[in-house]
């Protein structure tokens, strides 16, 4: 396979400025089946004067409230009918709103995406009760170390600009904020000259710029209002924080003050940020998280409009503070001197080129991508930026870190557990920068092993999946257009259930097997697959293991081959493996930190237990640090013992091609039967009543629910998400009865939980401390409903429209595609189930619905987990 002519990102852009000023964008994609609908309103918190701070995202929020013609609710309920999603975003420079449906539906999520964006009522109740929504919001912030953590490092680098304030605003900020505030604000910035409306997927561009006209062409055009930052004047210093909280593990973000968008060395610190710490052949990957003093750690720089910032964040035990600063300071100090050597910056530009690749296959990002390019320039800009990102020298990347990434003027901040000694001060921060260490030589990176020749294979396609069966392995195919880049998998079934001892097992031999395997190393083994345009990525769950990558096209043979010997061929050194399992365990004790996971993981071990499915994937801390090299390699072979390997593959290929090129890959896998997943049989469906709470100094208290629910293969596992679409997101039932009508949380979710041999109906809230009982009481009453007056035809016929839709939206991606070929495959039925996948919805009735109801949610049948948090004095602070 041979490389390919640069891509066109713009290419077929149709670009049309209306009289009143607004900006219509539509680039058509042949073959999507999905449109987007982005609109980029250019307000966001740059644009509030402090007495309005947090404004712009209470007016995201009222977007969806309504307007004269659609009443609270309506809005959700009209676009999931219409088989899609929404959501927004409010950003320091502009505020965003989506819409993503199948392509046939377009007309119907313009029509209701210009109605909300043009005549929001903001009616003062609802602004009352999202206002404490917005609340819980800021309190699930403070509930989040790393968000912390960042924010307070952009308060340190600036004084004066609006990047320094805590960008949500505080309670009692927010508690003040007026419908007069939210109506002069909207009418100031939202007007036709700030907003551009940008359409892509598989769409008519004449159709839709019609359709566009017709809805934004008579919105009276307006002279926005503009309340700049204040200017931050130059300052070179350096500055220092320590938080203190209740959290297990410290975050660490260290950072400059850098460049804003369109600068000339905006792209050259995109490429110091992928070489430092992109990709596991990164320098500070090998430096800090390969060693061990880190669980995880990653650079980016950002570049809104008028300031930037480049940052290094890092997960980390406290007490590895001062050798992680070193670390780091010795990876930039290296970048400013030398620069990265050429074959380094050709990784960080694969690694890129793909990762933009993958960002245009949804319709979703191909039309945020162009509305951001058209705010700073024009639709060009992507094609621009794109040939500059290809032309820049490691000379041009040593120059921009020398310039912007200066010791004198480095900020950090750490967030450490309470109690603990660790602390970053000055001296802390000029001790690692002014006196760096040396830095490692990159190491070489070997030549990626040549792949096997091809060979002969042939098969049956379903459903646009090629099937080949090999004696040890089976190929499934499927050709995607769009980008250039396909995605790769190596999957093995699990059978065998670990124990409460061996808690973490699968992920321990999972994670150490890509530290070396095959005769290369670590760094040799990430180099190798970083040149391809990927990384590679674990899994492991308690039924399948696998790896995967997604990598430039041409590179397909060569992804296979390494990916074939880290299943293989995983060296296990004893040191890696005791790594590995160090930075596990605290893996392991920080999902306690994190405020959706951990009350779930808690109601599964209510549910069944220290065994099966009650066991956290990741293992407790206790259990972990009790395993082996000598447990992980008899795991390994367990696992290649017995069963066949599933190799998926989906994107730009030819499936008869591509079949021959991974048959020489896996040809001589050891013939083997499919085995059928299923952990722990003997646990069957959650019963009985139970709850697990953990007692936590947090804002909030969360909440998880598990009932018992249908398996995956049960006739009526259908019926679950049918309810799941009723009961949950927006415009569900539980969302507006607890978010909307009691303003008792900002996330509200209900979904099934679906394996071959069990299931279970789980729902989740996060809510002040002081009104968990009121919390549960109104959740287990909109349960109640479902059993007591069931659902309706027109609740029940929105639901399968949106399931339906999303369906035919969800297949956009070659990873979502792969996911969906795989789950069929080794979880459900076969790859007939791809042929209809809409169909089993549409035959969902309310019956149908309320009886599930009946049967499984019955509040004596639930267990319960529970982080339950602390009420603070005066909330509106960060941590101490």
């Amino acid at each position: 396979m041979t490389p390919r002519a640069a891509p066109r990102w713009s290419g077929g852009v149709r670009r049309e400025v209306l009289p009143n000023g607004l900006t219509l964008l539509v680039q058509p994609v042949p073959g999507s089946p999905a449109a987007a609908v982005v609109t980029r309103v250019r307000a966001g918190f740059f644009d509030e004067p402090d007495r309005w701070t947090g404004i712009s995202h209470v007016l995201e929020h009222m977007f969806f409230k309504g307007t004269p013609t659609r009443g609270v609710g309506e809005i959700a309920r009209e676009t999931k009918a219409a088989g899609g999603y929404l959501n927004a975003a409010t950003s320091y420079d502009y505020t965003t709103y989506y819409t993503v449906l199948p392509a046939r539906s377009l007309a119907a999520g313009l029509d209701i995406q210009s109605d909300a964006l043009r005549h929001a009522a903001l009616d003062e109740g609802e602004l009352a009760r999202e206002i404490q929504v917005i609340i819980e919001e800021a309190k699930r912030k403070l509930d989040s170390p790393g968000a912390v953590a960042q924010e307070t490092l952009h308060a340190e680098l600036y004084d004066h600009h609006r990047i320094r304030r805590w960008r949500i605003g505080t309670p009692e900020g927010l508690a003040q904020l007026t419908r007069d505030d939210l109506v002069a604000y909207y009418r100031s910035r939202y007007v036709p000259s700030r907003a551009i409306v940008s359409i892509a997927g598989g769409i008519d561009p004449d159709e839709a710029l019609a359709l566009a006209r017709e809805r934004y062409g008579d919105w009276a055009g307006e002279d926005g209002g503009v309340d700049q930052s204040p200017e931050e004047p130059p300052r070179r210093e350096r500055r220092a924080r320590t938080l203190r909280g209740d959290v297990r593990q410290a975050e660490l973000r260290v950072g400059w003050r850098s460049v804003p968008a369109l600068h000339p060395d905006e792209i050259p610190l995109d490429l110091a940020a992928t070489v430092l710490a992109s990709g596991r052949a990164s320098r500070l990957y090998r430096a800090a998280r390969e060693p061990g003093l880190v669980t995880s750690i990653g650079a980016w720089s950002f570049a809104p409009t008028e300031v930037g910032v480049f940052s290094v964040a890092a997960e980390l035990d406290a007490e590895r503070l001062p050798a992680t600063l070193r670390a780091i300071a010795a990876e930039v100090a290296s970048l400013a001197d030398a620069g990265p050597a050429p074959r380094e910056l050709d990784r960080a530009r694969t690694l890129l080129r793909a990762r933009w690749a993958r960002h245009f296959e949804l319709a979703e990002g191909r039309a945020s991508e162009l509305a951001a390019a058209e705010s700073l320039a024009d639709p060009g800009l992507l094609d621009r930026e794109y040939q500059r990102l290809l032309a820049v020298t490691p000379d041009e990347v040593r120059d921009a870190v020398r310039r912007h990434l200066d010791p004198r003027g480095v900020a950090g901040v750490v967030y450490v557990p309470d109690g603990v000694a660790a602390e970053l001060t000055l001296e802390g921060l000029a001790d690692a920068f002014d006196r760096p260490a040396r830095a490692a030589a990159p190491p070489g990176l070997a030549e990626t092993p040549v792949p096997p020749p091809s060979r002969p294979a042939s098969g049956r396609t379903t459903a646009a999946v090629l099937h080949v069966a090999l004696p040890g392995a089976d190929l499934l195919i499927r050709h995607r257009a769009g980008t250039p880049t396909v995605r790769l998998g190596l999957y093995r079934t699990r059978v065998e259930p670990e124990t409460a001892e061996q808690a973490g097992l699968g992920v321990l031999a999972v994670r150490s097997a890509v530290r070396g395997a095959g005769g290369l190393d670590s760094g040799a083994l990430a180099a190798a697959f970083e040149r391809l345009g990927g990384s590679i990525t674990t899994a492991a769950g308690a039924e399948s293991i696998g790896y995967g990558t997604t990598v430039l096209s041409e590179h397909l043979a060569e992804a296979a081959t390494l990916l074939d010997l880290v299943l293989r061929q995983p060296t296990f050194a004893p040191a890696d493996v005791e790594r590995e399992r160090d930075l596990l365990a605290e893996d392991a004790a920080r999902v306690e930190d994190d405020m959706f996971r951990y009350p779930i993981q808690l109601a599964y071990a209510a549910a069944f237990g220290d065994r099966g499915y009650g066991l956290p994937t990741l293992g407790w801390p206790a259990s972990v640090r009790r395993l082996d090299a000598d447990a992980v390699v008899r795991w390994h072979r367990a696992l290649l013992g017995r069963g066949r390997t599933t190799v998926v593959a989906v994107g730009d290929l030819d499936p008869a091609r591509a079949a021959e090129v991974l048959a020489g890959c896996v040809a001589d896998h050891p013939a083997g039967e499919r085995l059928e997943p299923g952990l722990v049989r003997e646990d069957g469906a959650p019963a009985g009543s139970g709850t697990r709470v953990a007692e936590r100094d947090k804002a909030q208290t969360a909440l998880a629910m598990l009932f018992p629910g249908p398996t995956r293969l049960a006739d009526d596992r259908h019926a679950a998400h049918v309810w799941s679409a009723v009961a949950g997101g927006l415009g569900g039932r539980l969302f507006e009865a607890l978010r909307d009508r009691r303003s008792l949380a900002y996330t509200v979710a209900a979904v099934p939980w679906q394996r071959r041999a069990v299931g279970g109906l789980l729902t989740y809230i996060a809510t002040s401390p002081g009104r968990e009982d009121e919390a549960r009481s109104a959740m287990l009453e909109e349960l109640a409903r479902f059993r007591e007056e069931g659902v309706t035809d027109v609740e029940v016929q929105r639901a399968v429209s949106y399931l339906v839709g999303q369906e035919e939206v969800g297949r956009q991606s070659a990873a979502a595609l792969a996911a969906e070929i795989l789950d069929a495959w080794v979880h459900g039925t076969g790859l007939e189930e791809l042929v209809d996948p809409a169909a089993p919805y549409r035959a969902v009735t309310p019956e149908d619905v309320r009886r599930l109801a009946t049967r499984y949610l019955l509040p004596e049948g639930r267990v319960e987990g529970i982080v339950r948090g602390a009420e603070r004095a005066g909330s509106s602070s960060s941590p101490r």
